[in-house]
């Protein structure tokens, strides 16, 4: 368990640091008009990593 949740996080936070990563990597044109989507994209991985954090503790707390 300890190794799926674990697998779980680092896959996350390896989406959210290449996405910046690749974001960065464009024209300066290019870069200023994405700045909204990865301001977008950057705000959903945060709210799907807390919602995930909050499934996983109900899941422990009443199923496990």
């Amino acid at each position: 368990m300890k190794l799926g949740i674990f697998l779980v996080i680092l896959i996350v936070v390896a989406s959210f640091v290449f996405t910046l990563l690749l974001a960065g990597k464009s024209d300066e044109g290019y870069r200023n008009a994405t700045v909204k989507n990865t301001t977008n994209l950057s705000v959903i991985y945060i709210v799907v990593i807390v919602l995930s954090f909050v499934a996983v503790g109900v899941y422990i707390k009443w199923f496990a």
